[in-house]
C-alpha cells in the first residue's frame, strides 16, 4: 500500500508519518513538500519515507506527483493551519486550504485514481455555537467565525460534493483542538510551554502573557488523533464525516495552570491585547459518538502527561 501526506513536515502530518511506520510496517510513506519546506519534525524518518516536491497552488506539480506515487490513501492535512494569521492573509488561508484541494482532487480525477481521500477538517468550523447545541454533532449548523474558519467549511463541503459529484473517496473528519510535541510556538498551549520554559532557564521575566483565558477547547494529544485518520480512512465511509475530540472541554486558564503546575515556578499572567481575536469560539466541545461506534477509537494519553511532553519538547529547544 501507498500513502502519501500532504504536510507531513507539519505538526500532524510528522507525527501521522511515525505512527504508520511503527504500526504498519508494510505501507510505502510518502510526503509531499515545497522546496522552503522545514525538515525538523522529520529528520529522524528521512531514510523511511519519500519526500515528492509540489505545491497546493500548483495543479501541474500536484499531478505529476501523483502520477509518480499512485496512492491508495491521501491523508490531507496541509493548511494555513493558525486562525489569527488568517484574519491578516484571508486570500492566502483560502488559496491554500480550498484551492489547493480543489487541485488536489482534480489531479486524482484526470489521472482516473480513486484513492481514500482524508480531509483533515477542523472543529472551528462549527464557530459560533449556542448552549443547546454543546457538546458538538457533526449535525450541528456550520457558524463560522475567522477566515480559516471558512476555508475550512469550504474544504469540507468541497470534499461532500466531489464524492457526490465524481465519487471520489473522500472522508472527512473534523478534528477537535490537539497538541503535543512539535506543536508550533504560535499554539496557544505550545505557547505557553515555551514562556514557562524560558522564564525556567531566565531567559525572560517570570511574566506569561496570555488572550483569552475563558475561552474552551476540547484537546486531545496528536498522538491519538493521527492513529484516528488512520482508523477513519480505514472504517469510513466515503462522503461521511466525522468528529475527532476527548470529549471534555478545558478553559485556557486550566491549560496554563496545568502547565505552571509541572513548572513550579512563580508567575504573574498579563493579557497582551495582540492575543485577542476580533470574533472568538467560546468553546468547542467534541460529541465524538458516532467516530466511536465506528472504529472503537478512544483517546488513550491523558491531558495532564500531553501537557508534561509539550513542556519537556519546550525545554529541551530554549
Amino acid at each position: 500500500m501507498k500513502v502519501l501526506i500532504t504536510g507531513i513536515t507539519g505538526f500532524a502530518g510528522s507525527h501521522l508519518a511515525e505512527y504508520i511506520l511503527a504500526e504498519h510496517p508494510g505501507v510505502e510513506v510518502f510526503g509531499l513538500v515545497r522546496w522552503r519546506s522545514r525538515m525538523e519534525n522529520i529528520q529522524g524518518i528521512l531514510d523511511k519515507i519519500v519526500l515528492k516536491e509540489g505545491d497546493l497552488k500548483d495543479f501541474v506539480s500536484l499531478r505529476a506527483v501523483l502520477d509518480q506515487v499512485k496512492p491508495d490513501r491521501i491523508f490531507h492535512l496541509a493548511a494555513q493551519s493558525f486562525v489569527p494569521t488568517s484574519w491578516k492573509l484571508p486570500a492566502e488561508t483560502f488559496a491554500i486550504t480550498a484551492m489547493g484541494e480543489i487541485h488536489l482532487f482534480e489531479a486524482a480525477l484526470s489521472l482516473k485514481l480513486q484513492p481514500r481521500i482524508q480531509i483533515a477538517g477542523s472543529s472551528e468550523e462549527y464557530g459560533l455555537v449556542y448552549p443547546d447545541e454543546v457538546p458538538m454533532k457533526e449535525t450541528n449548523p456550520l457558524r463560522p467565525l475567522s477566515p480559516y474558519a471558512v476555508s475550512k467549511v469550504a474544504q469540507d463541503l468541497l470534499a461532500y460534493q466531489y464524492f457526490k459529484s465524481y465519487g471520489l473517496h473522500t472522508i472527512r473528519t473534523r478534528g477537535f483542538n490537539h497538541t503535543g510535541p512539535r506543536r508550533g510556538d504560535v499554539f496557544v498551549t505550545s505557547n505557553f510551554a515555551k514562556q514557562v520554559a524560558e522564564i525556567e532557564k531566565g531567559k525572560r521575566e517570570p511574566v506569561v502573557r496570555v488572550g483569552n483565558l475563558e475561552a474552551k477547547r476540547d484537546f486531545s494529544d496528536v498522538r491519538d488523533i493521527v492513529r484516528a485518520y488512520w482508523l477513519a480512512v480505514e472504517k469510513g465511509e466515503p462522503g461521511d464525516v466525522y468528529n475527532i475530540g476527548m470529549g471534555r472541554a478545558f478553559a485556557m486558564k486550566e491549560v496554563l495552570d496545568t502547565i505552571l503546575a509541572l513548572s513550579k515556578v512563580k508567575v504573574r499572567v498579563e493579557v497582551d491585547p495582540e492575543r485577542l481575536r476580533p470574533s472568538d469560539v467560546p468553546i468547542l466541545l467534541a460529541d465524538c459518538g458516532k467516530f466511536r461506534k465506528m472504529t472503537g477509537w478512544e483517546a488513550r494519553i491523558p491531558f495532564e502527561k500531553t501537557m508534561a511532553d509539550l513542556l519537556d519538547y519546550w525545554r529541551a529547544r530554549v
